[in-house]
């Protein structure tokens, strides 16, 4: 049996950064209709606006959460008690609770809740339902509601321990930004070597787009790299010196076990 949230009604609890890519993916995939969403938010966000003109109920009175099957919780870590706690005794029981925040264990929205969890760690690129989204429930209903609210917008990875999930966070939520400081390395690294500013960060930023492009081939990444680094080439000779220096490791190893304890310390 597959969940339709669609029909079943979405209640997002938070209107953040990544709250906001979510409204934005499902509404233009159609993951969730519009008129299906009722986003609580303590302050005016432009996605929630435009969520409203499809016909979304922004902090309707808590009654209205009665009827709602699925709730995100998408508010800051150290703010999901507070968000969560008064709104228990307006949902029904068979509610599903999708956490989408990181460092906050599932037990612990269970018993505050007493509904079934699912915790997903999608990337913002979900906005444009490129994102990807790592996700884990112990609860076979709670798993196939958060990936029917999912898939629409991200390529979905299952974890098979929720103990994974702060190294996924890392991995994928928190990746993008290495990527993007990389890239802009790469662009100070072509000033250096007297590119203009304009010119270096067009190119870099051209390439990241290519590199995204390749992707879409389907293709493992070492097949990607070869199909570039020629034997003896520029490329070859690139990827040669970062990994004889080990930098290119060690940065990545660096900033995953940064953004791993960090998780684990909210």
């Amino acid at each position: 049996m597959t969940a339709d949230v669609s029909r079943d009604g979405v209640v997002l609890i938070g209107c953040g950064r990544l709250g906001s890519a979510m409204l934005e993916g499902w509404l233009a995939t159609g993951a969730v209709a519009g008129s299906d969403l009722i986003i609580l938010s303590p302050s005016e966000k432009p996605a929630a606006e435009a969520a409203r003109g499809r016909g979304a109920r922004i902090n309707p009175p808590l009654d209205a959460l009665r009827q709602a099957k699925t709730v995100v919780l998408a508010v800051k870590p150290a703010m999901w008690r507070d968000a969560l706690t008064p709104l228990v005794s307006y949902l029904n029981h068979e509610v599903i609770i999708v956490s989408v925040m990181a460092g906050v264990r599932s037990e612990d929205v269970f018993n505050v809740s007493g509904r079934p969890v699912a915790r997903v760690m999608p990337t913002t690129a979900v906005a444009q339902a490129q994102g990807v989204a790592a996700i884990w429930s112990d609860d076979a209903w709670a798993l196939e509601t958060a990936k029917a609210l999912f898939e629409p917008v991200a390529d979905v990875a299952p974890l098979d321990d929720e103990a994974l999930m702060d190294a996924a966070t890392a991995v994928a939520g928190s990746a993008p930004a290495f990527i993007y400081a990389f890239v802009q390395g790469l662009a100070d690294a072509g000033v250096a070597q007297g590119l203009s500013p304009e010119a270096a960060a067009r190119l870099a930023r051209g390439a990241l787009r290519s590199a995204g492009a390749g992707l879409e081939t389907g293709e493992g990444l070492d097949a990607l790299i070869a199909r570039i680094a020629s034997p003896g080439g520029t490329t070859r000779a690139g990827l040669d010196a970062m990994a004889d220096g080990g930098d290119l490791t060690r940065a990545a190893e660096t900033a995953v076990s940064a953004a791993v304890a960090r998780a684990r310390s909210l």
